[in-house]
């Protein structure tokens, strides 16, 4: 009598995917690059910001969407952007340059987080003039990521800063909707945040992001490396070294969870 053949274990029937050798290059020059991310300087109004010829990419979102935690998960530093205890109460505009051998070639805009219950009115309204005014104004600006809860999605102030930077986008401002947190979904609800984000974003791309497990780190790293390096072809500007493994204490930074 024959015998059937086994069924495969349940590993053997796992999926993995398969990593182009360039791909995983240009990703690694990529984060190595964000690596060197360091503070510059720091604005309470749009009128002291610097002026720079340097390429910007701009980080907004909600003051609970884990826009510090993905900033510094990015850079693979711990406290390069400051998550305040309470959140919303940080004010400024920071600005960290970015670029090898001590010479910037990009600049990250960490805008103050928006929408938290406890900041006054006033402020609330102020700090929508000036974010407001930064994207339609800054005129080096390259980028804007959108970082957001998925478990929430995008809300009436993120619909708003949509239509804000919709004319920029459509004369070629790039944008990002970033959905972090995602290591709390399931497959199928990130599949549908993706699906619903898309519709959204006005013509901007979309990708789930997660501190913790580390999605979607790698591929923003080398979108943003495009974005600030559009004339070169990616992989062929003078590559940064290879990025350190991931701080630990990136993924559990105090004041701003994953």
């Amino acid at each position: 009598m024959t015998t059937p053949p086994r069924k495969p274990a349940s590993g053997a029937m796992r999926h993995t995917p398969v990593v182009d050798p360039e791909v995983a290059k240009r990703e690694r020059s990529a984060r190595g690059w964000l690596h060197t991310a360091h503070f510059l300087t720091s604005a309470p109004q749009l009128q002291h910001l610097p002026a720079f010829d340097l390429p910007e990419i701009a980080f907004v979102g909600r003051s609970n969407a884990g826009k510090s935690t993905a900033i510094n998960t990015l850079t693979q530093q711990t406290r390069l952007a400051f998550a305040s205890k309470t959140p919303g109460r940080t004010q400024h505009i920071n600005l960290f340059g970015v670029g090898k051998q001590k010479i910037d070639d990009a600049v990250l805009a960490d805008l103050p987080g928006y929408g938290y219950a406890a900041v006054p009115r006033e402020a609330k309204l102020r700090w929508q003039r000036v974010m407001g005014n930064y994207l339609i104004t800054r005129e080096n600006l390259r980028g804007v990521v959108l970082l957001c809860d998925p478990r929430h999605g995008l809300t009436e102030l993120d619909d708003i800063l949509l239509e804000v930077v919709r004319p920029r986008v459509e004369q070629g401002l790039k944008f990002l909707v970033l959905l972090t947190k995602a290591d709390k979904l399931t497959r199928s609800d990130g599949a549908k945040a993706l699906s619903i984000a898309r519709l959204q974003a006005g013509g901007g791309e979309v990708k789930l992001f997660s501190a913790l497990n580390q999605q979607g780190v790698d591929e923003t790293a080398e979108l943003l490396w495009r974005w600030a390096h559009p004339e070169s072809p990616v992989g062929s500007a003078p590559a940064p070294a290879p990025a350190p493994e991931p701080d630990a204490e990136t993924e559990s930074k105090p004041g701003d969870s994953p």
